[in-house]
């Protein structure tokens, strides 16, 4: 997982929060799919999709200021923003599939 990664190149002091953030967020992106899957009513899977997409953005958002306080190389963290944008595509075309009015 990207958190597992990126622990390996930040700073000491700044490694178990802001990992721990990335971690949590990138954990719950999985999570809230599952969750959703198993409610068993596709209003509550988009939710949970939804609820996903929230997730990524703040991982996505954690690694740009991550990038901006040169706490990662940028090369580093383009591949995970670019390993993000392609999750995201996927969990909205997701959402697009449960829902075709949206």
């Amino acid at each position: 997982m990207i958190y597992i990664k990126l622990q390996r190149v930040f700073q000491s002091e700044e490694k178990f929060g802001i990992t721990s953030q990335i971690r949590r967020a990138s954990t719950s992106i999985p999570i809230n799919i599952a969750e959703g899957a198993a409610r068993r009513s596709q209003k509550e899977f988009t939710h949970f999709s939804y609820i996903s997409l929230g997730s990524l953005s703040e991982v996505d958002t954690l690694l740009l200021l991550c990038i901006e306080l040169e706490y990662i190389d940028k090369v580093i963290a383009d591949k995970h923003l670019a390993d993000l944008d392609h999750i995201g595509k996927l969990i909205t075309g997701l959402i697009r599939k449960l829902n075709p009015k949206e």
